[in-house]
């Protein structure tokens, strides 16, 4: 079983790195192309290359659509089969901690939630695997506020890690009542970049696919590359209005970082993607839309 890990792991690995070097291919033939129809001076960076990227362009046809992605074969169930999604903690976790954990395991349809006790990851991951659990989603915390997310898809990755912000915990809200248990309908708003798609199907699926007739509302809003939680219901009043209620919880999230790996072997992992928060124009880039 270990050894078939290990196989499928270095396969999955293989695809990833054929993709990326298909996509720079495809980026320098689009570049060729762009400047031989406008009629301009070639890019330095596909002078060498420019004839052997000629000979590759007489090839192309029209029906393509670009490079495949490897995310046919992470989320090839999605939309088929409903995740399984299981909510753990951090070690030693707080009570309000330990009541986010569980706001958040209402807010996935059908989420389990474990408590962390002594478990090590290797371990939880394994029996994660071994009870076909699609999503780990860990919360972390500092002094009793929680201020991290990991979501781990498995078996093969990737892993998103978020910090949270101005978290609102629906224990917080007095007289809010219950939540809805209903497969929500999911809105996301300004994710246009490929890292914005890439972070939106992350999250995407780990719910299921809606009923037409469900009345619950989740929304991902980004802005300024801070994702905004919001959670709602809604009913109408009239054939015109309907009326909105916020069930809560409410935060805001930002992605810092993406493996390719499972959080068992995140040391040895690639790294996808990396905020770098203290170069010169890290305040003026936007990676999850593209402005």
């Amino acid at each position: 079983m270990l050894r078939r890990e290990v196989r499928l792991r270095r396969e999955y690995l293989y695809r990833k790195a054929q993709e990326d070097r298909l996509r720079t291919i495809e980026e320098k033939k689009q570049k060729l192309k762009g400047a031989l129809d406008e009629n301009r001076l070639l890019p330095t960076e596909i002078r060498k290359d420019a004839l052997q990227l000629q000979k590759l362009l007489e090839y192309d046809d029209e029906g393509a659509e670009g490079v495949s992605s490897h995310m046919d074969d992470e989320y090839k169930w999605a939309g088929v089969e409903d995740p399984k999604v299981m909510v753990t903690t951090s070690r030693d976790p707080s009570s309000r901690l330990k009541m986010f954990a569980k706001e958040v395991k209402l807010m996935f349809p059908g989420a389990q939630r474990m408590n962390r006790g002594n478990h090590e990851i290797n371990a939880l991951v394994r029996a994660c695997k071994a009870n076909n659990v699609t999503d780990l989603v860990i919360v972390h915390e500092t002094r009793g506020q929680p201020d991290g997310l990991v979501v781990c898809h498995l078996p093969f990755g990737p892993t998103a890690y978020f910090t949270l912000y101005n978290v609102v915990m629906r224990h917080d809200v007095p007289d809010i009542g219950t939540m809805s248990e209903a497969f929500p309908h999911l809105i996301f708003h300004n994710f246009s970049s490929r890292l914005g798609q890439r972070v939106s199907n992350i999250l995407k699926y780990l719910f299921p696919v809606p009923k037409d007739d469900s009345r619950r509302v989740i929304t991902f809003a980004n802005q300024d590359d801070f994702i905004s939680f919001r959670h709602h219901t809604y009913k109408k009043t009239d054939h015109k209005n309907v009326e909105l209620t916020e069930v809560g919880p409410r935060f805001e999230m930002k992605l810092y970082m993406i493996k390719l790996g499972t959080l068992e072997n995140e040391s040895a992992a690639d790294v996808e993607w990396r905020l770098h928060s203290y170069t010169r124009t890290s305040k003026k880039r936007r990676f999850l839309s593209v402005q």
